[in-house]
């Protein structure tokens, strides 16, 4: 029997597909990776923005669950889970930014345009206070609890760097223990061989 975890906003709390399973697959938020992400990597980035807050990235590096990302390949993918390109009214908010894609995703009409399942800006700059006053309104709707953000570990991978390194390490000792057994195995030949040696050298002197 599968465990959820109770995710979902406080405007939407009910209903399978408001809480965070594991198995969760990209197309059910419909979802789209950007280059260079897995699977396991965007459910972690989903964890971390539940954690830390949208947009705050340094916090998030910091964390090292996601070693070797970028703030911009971050942010891009971040982009693509919300379905959205401009990301400001979520700002600093603990959400899960599978169920505003999930929202925007069905969102139609003349003025809604896509670019990579993303919707774009095609009006001018928000406003500050529209801005604030959509953040005052997303938080009531869509924040999870932060007795459960809190309460969220998250994983700590080993920086591919590092293990990279670990990995050349573990070739050169490789290379090193195969250089001294063909040394050990040519000497055992030549122990081998020497008796003969001398035993054909013996039969030419009679």
């Amino acid at each position: 029997m599968s465990t959820a975890t109770p995710y979902a906003p406080r405007s939407m709390p009910t209903g399978q597909r408001n809480v965070v399973r594991s198995n969760d697959s990209a197309s059910l938020w419909n979802c789209t990776l950007s280059p260079g992400w897995t699977q396991d990597e965007v459910q972690v980035l989903r964890k971390a923005l539940m954690k830390f807050g949208v947009g705050n990235w340094m916090k998030i590096i910091e964390s090292e669950c996601l070693p070797g990302k970028t703030i911009a390949q971050m942010n891009l993918q971040t982009q693509r889970m919300l379905g959205q390109q401009s990301t400001a009214e979520f700002n600093g908010l603990h959400l899960d930014a599978f169920v505003i894609g999930e929202l925007n995703s069905k969102k139609q009409g003349p003025g809604v345009k896509r670019k990579n399942n993303c919707i774009v800006n095609t009006g001018g700059k928000l406003a500050r206070d529209e801005v604030v006053k959509r953040q005052q309104r997303h938080r009531e709707q869509y924040e999870v609890k932060a007795e459960v953000w809190r309460a969220i570990v998250l994983p700590k991978p080993e920086n591919p760097l590092v293990l990279l390194e670990k990995k050349r390490e573990e070739l050169k000792m490789a290379r090193l223990e195969l250089k001294e057994i063909m040394k050990q195995i040519e000497e055992a030949k030549e122990l081998v061989d020497a008796p003969e040696l001398a035993l054909g050298t013996k039969r030419v002197r009679e």
